[in-house]
C-alpha cells in the first residue's frame, strides 16, 4: 500500500483522495508544491457564471419581477419565459454556482487550493441567508474577491474583499452615511458600525488587535461613502463597488492614534493598508491558518514561524502556503482533526466518483450544518473538534455516508476500495469492520465514517 505521507498531502492539505491518486503519487510534497506553483487551479473556469454586477441586475429583475406580480394578482407561472431568464431567483443562482463547486472538487489534483478557497472565504465571511441580494452575489464573492488572490497578497484580498457587493451589503456599509455629510444631515441617515468592527476584530487585526471602541467609530466613519451603485441608470456603476462622496464623513480621522487625512476613498485605503501590515494581523492569520490546517491547538513553534513569514513576505499568501507545507511539524502532528461537513462531501464525491445534484448537495450541507455560503455570523463557521463531534452531527453524518455509499462508482470489493483511497492510514479494525459488512455500501459507509476517513 502507498505511505503515510501521501495520504497526509491529501487528507491534511487537500480534498481527499479519489481512486488511483495515492498509488500514482511521487513525491507528496512536490505534489502539493506544484498546485501552489500553478495559480490556474484556483481560479473557476466556466462560462455559466455571470460577474457579480450582472448577478446584482438580475436578482434585482427579479424581485421587481416578483413585486409586479403580487400587484397584479398573477401566478409565478404566468411570467414570461424571456422575463425568467433575466430573474433567475437567488436559489437556481446558488444552483448553478454548486455545481462548479462540485466540479472543481472533483478535478483537483489535491485539491489544497480549493481548500484555501474555502479558507478563505470563511475567512472574509458572508452570510447568504442574510438577503437574497447576499445569496445571489455569495458565489460571486468567492470568485471575485477570494479565487485570485489566495497566492498573491493578503492587501490586495482584504481590499477586494472589504469592497465587493455582497460584503457592503452584508455589512451594511452600502447604506452607512457620515453624521456630517451631505446625505446624512439631509436624511437624517446614521453610521453603521458592522463593517468596520468586523474588518477589524475578525478580518485583519483580531480580538486582541489593541483598538478600542473609539476606533472602531473612526474608522467607520472613514468607510462611509464606500457603497455600490443601486440604480439601473449608474451605467457601469449598477452593482459595483462606487465611492459615494455625498455620503462620506469629511474631514480627517484618527485610528489606532494616526491621524488619515486622505481624501476620499484614499482614506479608508490607507487605513486598511496599515491595519494589513500590523504585527497583530500576522498574529492574527498565521494562528488561524495553523489551527484549520493542522490542529486546534498548533505547536506555538509553527505559529511563530508562520508570523515570520506573513511579516517578512509582507502578506504573501503564496509565500504563506509555502512555508506551511515545507514545515516538517505540519506533516509530522497527529490527524486530530476532523474534517468539516463540507470537507466531508468534497471528500466523498471525489472517493466515490459521485455526480449529485446541486440541489441535493445544498441539502445535504444544510442538514449536516455547514450550508454554503450561509454561516451563522460574521465570524464564519468553526472548524475545531468539539463543534463538528456533536453526536447529532454524526448521525447526520451517517446518514449522509448510507446515502452516498449507494451511489458510489469504482471496485465491487469495498475492502480493495477503502485500500485505494485510505492506503496504509486504514486500520486493522477499520478494514474488518468493511469486510464483515453486508453489502458494498455499507461497507463503503463504514469507510466514509471510519476515523481514518473523517480526521485529518
Amino acid at each position: 500500500m502507498t505511505n503515510l505521507r501521501a495520504v497526509t498531502a491529501f487528507s491534511r492539505f487537500g480534498l481527499g483522495a479519489r481512486i488511483g491518486d495515492l498509488a500514482s503519487m511521487a513525491d507528496p510534497l512536490d505534489a502539493v508544491l506544484a498546485e501552489i506553483d500553478d495559480a490556474s487551479t484556483a481560479l473557476a473556469q466556466n462560462n455559466e457564471l455571470p460577474d457579480s454586477a450582472t448577478l446584482y441586475a438580475m436578482v434585482r429583475q427579479g424581485q421587481t419581477e416578483r413585486r409586479r406580480q403580487r400587484q397584479a394578482g398573477q401566478q409565478s407561472s404566468e411570467m414570461d419565459a424571456a422575463e425568467m431568464d433575466q430573474a433567475l431567483s437567488p436559489l437556481q443562482l446558488m444552483q448553478t454556482e454548486t455545481r462548479q463547486k462540485l466540479r472543481a472538487a472533483r478535478q483537483a489534483r489535491i485539491g489544497f487550493a480549493e481548500r484555501l478557497v474555502a479558507f478563505w472565504t470563511n475567512h472574509f465571511a458572508v452570510e447568504a441567508g442574510a438577503n437574497q441580494l447576499v445569496r445571489g452575489l455569495a458565489g460571486s464573492f468567492e470568485r471575485e474577491a477570494i479565487r485570485p488572490h489566495i497566492f498573491g497578497r493578503f492587501a490586495d484580498m482584504a481590499l477586494a474583499a472589504t469592497q465587493h457587493p455582497a460584503m457592503l451589503i452584508y455589512l451594511n456599509n452600502a447604506v452607512s452615511f457620515g453624521p456630517q455629510s451631505r446625505l446624512g444631515e439631509r436624511r437624517a441617515r446614521g453610521l453603521n458600525e458592522n463593517h468596520a468592527r468586523e474588518l477589524m476584530e475578525l478580518h485583519t487585526l483580531g480580538v486582541d488587535g489593541g483598538y478600542t471602541q473609539a476606533d472602531v467609530t473612526a474608522f467607520a466613519n472613514v468607510l462611509t461613502g464606500w457603497s455600490i451603485g443601486t440604480q439601473p441608470r449608474q451605467g457601469e456603476r449598477y452593482g459595483r463597488f462606487t465611492f459615494r462622496r455625498e455620503a462620506h464623513e469629511p474631514g480627517p480621522q484618527t485610528v489606532l492614534g494616526k491621524i488619515y487625512d486622505q481624501d476620499g476613498v484614499a482614506q479608508g485605503k490607507a487605513v486598511l493598508a496599515d491595519f494589513v501590515a500590523s504585527p497583530a494581523t500576522a498574529q492574527h492569520i498565521a494562528t488561524k491558518f495553523a489551527r484549520h490546517f493542522v490542529a486546534d491547538m498548533p505547536d506555538p513553534a509553527l505559529v511563530d514561524r508562520l508570523v515570520d513569514n506573513f511579516i517578512q513576505s509582507g502578506g504573501d499568501l503564496k509565500a504563506l502556503a509555502t512555508c506551511l507545507v515545507t514545515d516538517q511539524v505540519a506533516w509530522s502532528a497527529p490527524a486530530s482533526k476532523i474534517r468539516t461537513p463540507q470537507e466531508f462531501i468534497w471528500s466523498a464525491v471525489r472517493a466515490l466518483d459521485l455526480t449529485l445534484p446541486p440541489r441535493q448537495v445544498l441539502r445535504l450541507l444544510a442538514d449536516l450544518g455547514q450550508p454554503l455560503w450561509d454561516p451563522p455570523s460574521p465570524e464564519g463557521f468553526k472548524d475545531d473538534v468539539a463543534t463538528w463531534l456533536a453526536p447529532d452531527a454524526m448521525t447526520n453524518r451517517l446518514d449522509a455516508a448510507d446515502l452516498m455509499a449507494a451511489r458510489a462508482k469504482g471496485p465491487d470489493d469495498p475492502r480493495e476500495f477503502a485500500e485505494a483511497i485510505l492506503g496504509d492510514a486504514l486500520s486493522p479494525a477499520t478494514a474488518t469492520a468493511i469486510e464483515r459488512a453486508e453489502s458494498r455500501a455499507q461497507g463503503l459507509a463504514l469507510m466514509l465514517m471510519s476515523p481514518e476517513f473523517q480526521r485529518r
